[in-house]
C-alpha cells in the first residue's frame, strides 16, 4: 500500500514519546518497545513540511496518582482526570524527556505541553480538558490544531505512544477538526490491556476514515501545488 502527500501540506506529529513511556523507566508507564520508534519518527518528519509534538507534563501531585489504596485504573471521578495512573512524565526527571535521536524540543515547530495542572490529565494533544469546561461550554484548546490549520496542513502523519491510548485520541482529534490523518504503525507502540486490544483499536481507526500505514515507506512525498 503506498498514500501519497504534498509535503509542503503535510506534518508529522510526535505524540508523548517520551523516556516515561518506554521501558526506560520501567516503574512509570513503559509500553513495550517504545523505545524503539525514533527511526520511523524521523522517518515521518522526511515526509512533511512541519514537525509538531506533545508531551505529558506533570508533576507528582496529580489528583490521578495511584496509590496502595487507589491502585493504577481505578476510576478518579473528577471531570478531567478519569482513571488512575502511575506516576510518570514529570517535568524535570529522566521519564518525562523525549526519546534520544529526537529534536531538541525548541526545535520542533510547535510543542504541546499538557497535564501540568493537578487536576488534568488528557489522553489527546488538542485539549486540555476532557469534557468541556463549565465556563464556556466548549473544550480548552492547546492551540496545535489552530497553529496547523494557520499554515494550511491538509495532511498529519501521527505516531508516538501509545497507540491506542494518546496517539489514537489525538488522531481522531485531527481527523475531527479536517485533517487526512496518517497514523504511521511502525512508530507507534501500544499496550495490549485485553490480548487483542490494540489490533482491534488499529481496525477500528481504519474504520473510521483514518489512514493507517505499516511503515514510513508506504508515505510518498510528492510536490505538487
Amino acid at each position: 500500500m503506498e498514500i501519497y502527500v504534498n509535503p509542503m501540506k503535510t506534518a508529522s506529529f510526535d505524540v508523548d514519546a517520551q523516556k516515561g513511556f518506554t521501558p526506560l523507566c520501567p516503574n512509570e508507564l513503559p509500553v513495550p518497545e517504545g523505545d524503539r520508534i525514533v527511526p520511523e519518527l524521523n522517518k515521518n518528519a522526511s515526509k512533511a513540511n512541519w514537525r509538531v509534538g506533545s508531551k505529558d507534563c506533570h508533576n507528582p501531585n496529580g489528583i490521578w496518582v495511584a496509590t496502595k489504596e487507589n491502585p493504577q485504573f481505578s476510576p478518579v471521578g473528577k471531570p478531567h482526570s478519569d482513571i488512575r495512573w502511575n506516576r510518570h512524565c514529570e517535568v524535570g526527571t529522566k521519564g518525562g524527556e523525549l526519546l534520544d535521536g529526537l529534536p531538541v524540543e525548541e526545535n520542533y515547530d510547535f510543542m504541546v505541553r499538557k497535564g501540568v495542572e493537578n487536576h488534568l490529565h488528557p489522553y489527546g494533544a488538542y485539549y486540555h480538558t476532557l469534557v468541556p469546561v463549565e465556563k464556556t461550554g466548549r473544550h480548552q484548546s492547546t492551540g496545535i490544531i489552530e497553529f496547523l490549520k494557520s499554515w494550511n496542513v491538509e495532511t498529519v502523519i501521527v505516531g508516538g505512544l501509545a497507540t491506542n491510548f494518546c496517539v489514537g485520541t489525538t488522531a481522531y482529534q485531527l481527523k475531527d477538526a479536517g485533517f487526512r490523518v496518517v497514523v504511521n504503525l511502525a512508530a507507534c507502540r501500544g499496550i495490549d490491556v485485553t490480548p487483542t486490544a490494540v489490533k482491534e483499536y488499529v481496525e477500528k481507526m481504519k474504520t473510521d476514515g483514518i489512514v493507517v500505514v505499516e511503515n514510513a515507506d508506504e508515505i510518498v512525498s510528492l510536490p505538487w501545488g
